[in-house]
């Protein structure tokens, strides 16, 4: 009887080839075959060896390799791209390896090897950057803690034949391994283009725009596309909390066909945002698309056709068009990433992340929560104006929709990290906007709170969140029509927001004090539609209702409110502040029924 089994065991399985070949190879064919047989003589296969592993097969510029251990496997790539570095800085052809390792199971037929185990290592080392070593999820669990290197976490990637997503992690040198030689494993990655330095990825959101392709065929409209670009690249800087390339460096890139990801490698950053612009028949048509530059996916894409009249109007609006839509989802983008990482693995700014999240909910448990994340997030970095403002807004939230056990807890700790908060940025928008907020609200200085508020949007006029703060702080001071003017611009800066609600709620209560009650009661259901389980919106549909003498509707949606939040009454409400210019409202609230 045959023996028809299939030897099977679980090994470490290393890929490698060299970043660049095929240039390497039509640049210098000889040179090239020169150089990397002599650093596998030289470097390669003693380190191999020396580390326990076993050379499987080797395919031209690639390798494949067997380890016992995944330890074993990721210490030798180290080791060898290190000195790698070091062989290349004299060396007149350099060359770069990129190495992805897996932890799997593998099939053994004769002296190669087979298996999903193999597959995924040659599909995490084809998504590593030059000069870099990748592990896959699976590997990086047997190294985790063992090693003293720091590991990035990369996110889940869609590898090609691969019926899953693999999280892949980055191996980086840790401070004390770098020493007098910091950014070593970024400058090794550079040397596959040696007129480049590879930056390594801020501790932020980062994007660059590249010039936008004129398609009109009319060298004379390369000014309107450049200045368009232009224009972008200033409104994305005024967000804070993004790092943005400066012009001069993404305009290098100016009529060259380029890769996303080398362009990524190249700047240092995660996101690139590229576009195109077509004029013919008085019209301009222009597409923008938004691009994870680490892993390709395409993030966001749109197209927006204008009249050409105006050009510089015409560049303004198209400018306010694509920043309302590349911000939110970069946002949102970094809020997925934030909650996926592992918790060993989180960061300040991945704290405020999930804080914010967290914080859209607009519960009791959700404030709680945000207001937790948050503080650790300021343990980790107290020089976090995100947290502290964040933490601040909530604590005021928390008195304003009756959250707080201890009001004046409340108040008083969100007067301190909003003070916090401008004492490391005092002109940072949203600090601005919720400082204005508590003045409106709880001292009922809106002379003060429209100064803040003020200054908030001139900081960053393409910040839909303090227009949103700025449309409650004129609604509270009774400048109505500012207020409903606010909230629309906010609106328009962020239409797809997860508090868009809120906003909408907010005209609602304005329209109320200007008596436009149908209009009230529209925006008031849209914001319904928007989010049913918050109870702002009932407010305004309430009393929209109730002046208009639709008393059965009043009572129901005063009914829905109550089911929203059962402990309502008027007084206490009322008791919470920022009510003093709202005299329709609370008129209607007590003709809907609402308890006094």
């Amino acid at each position: 009887m045959t023996d028809n089994r299939v030897e099977r065991r679980l090994a470490a399985v290393l890929a490698a080839d060299v970043a660049g070949y095929s240039r390497l190879m039509g640049a210098d064919e000889v040179g090239t075959l020169q150089a990397l047989k002599a650093h596998r003589r030289e470097l390669l296969d003693p380190s191999i060896a020396a580390f326990k592993g076993r050379i499987v097969k080797t395919t031209g510029d690639g390798m494949l390799v067997e380890f016992p251990s995944a330890v074993d496997a990721v210490t030798c790539a180290m080791d060898v791209q290190a000195k790698m570095l070091e062989r290349n800085a004299s060396a007149a052809q350099k060359i770069t390896f990129r190495v992805g390792i897996n932890v799997g199971d593998i099939i053994i037929d004769g002296d190669d090897i087979f298996g999903d185990g193999v597959n995924v290592a040659a599909r995490v080392e084809n998504e590593c950057e030059p000069g870099g070593v990748y592990l896959s999820e699976d590997a990086f669990r047997h190294v985790q803690g063992k090693m003293p290197f720091v590991f990035e976490d990369m996110g889940e990637r869609s590898l090609k034949n691969i019926g899953r997503a693999v999280r892949i992690y980055a191996v980086r040198a840790s401070e004390r391994e770098v020493g007098a030689g910091h950014q070593a494993a970024a400058e090794a990655r550079s040397l596959s283009d040696p007129s480049s330095k590879l930056l390594p990825l801020p501790d932020k959101p980062s994007i660059a725009v590249l010039p936008f392709e004129n398609m009109s065929g009319d060298p004379e409209q390369e000014y309107f596309a450049d200045g368009m670009v232009e224009e972008i690249i200033t409104a994305l800087s005024r967000f804070k909390w993004l790092f943005v390339i400066a012009r001069n460096s993404s305009f290098a890139f100016k009529g060259k066909a380029v890769d996303i990801k080398e362009v990524g490698r190249r700047l240092g950053v995660r996101y690139v945002l590229e576009g195109s612009v077509r004029k013919a028949s008085g019209r301009v048509r222009i597409t923008g698309q938004l691009i994870d530059a680490v892993t390709g996916a395409h993030l966001w894409a749109d197209r927006f056709e204008r009249d050409l009249t105006d050009i510089f109007a015409l560049q303004d609006e198209v400018t306010v068009a694509v920043v309302s839509a590349v911000q939110p989802k970069l946002l949102q983008t970094e809020i997925e990433m934030a909650t996926r990482r592992r918790p060993e693995n989180l960061t300040a700014y991945d704290l405020c992340l999930r804080a914010r999240q967290k914080s859209y909910l607009r519960t009791r448990e959700g404030f709680a929560e945000t207001i937790q994340l948050a503080h650790r997030a300021l343990d980790l970095d107290p020089r976090s104006v995100s947290a502290a403002v964040l933490a601040a807004n909530t604590h005021f939230s928390n008195v304003v929709l009756g959250f707080a056990i201890d009001p004046q807890f409340d108040r008083n700790e969100g007067a301190r990290l909003v003070r916090l908060a401008l004492s490391l940025d005092e002109n940072d928008e949203t600090t601005l906007a919720v400082a204005g907020l508590s003045a409106a609200f709880f001292d009922g200085d809106y002379e003060t709170a429209i100064d803040f508020a003020d200054r908030a949007v001139a900081s960053n006029p393409n910040e839909a969140r303090t227009w949103r703060i700025r449309g409650w702080i004129y609604k509270l001071a009774g400048q109505h029509e500012e207020a409903i003017r606010s909230f629309e611009r906010g609106i328009r800066l962020s239409p797809l927001d997860p508090l868009l609600h809120i906003a909408l709620a907010g005209v609602g209560f304005a329209l109320i004090e200007l008596r436009r009650f149908d209009e009230a009661v529209a925006v008031s259901k849209k914001a319904l539609r928007q989010n049913s389980s918050d109870g702002v919106a009932y407010h305004g549909l309430a009393a929209a209702l109730a002046h208009l003498g639709r008393d059965a509707e009043a009572g129901e949606a005063a009914a829905r409110f109550l089911e929203v939040d059962p402990t309502f009454t008027i007084t206490a409400w009322i008791a919470r502040g920022g009510q003093s210019n709202s005299h329709l409202l609370v008129e209607g609230l007590r003709k809907a029924g609402l308890p006094e």
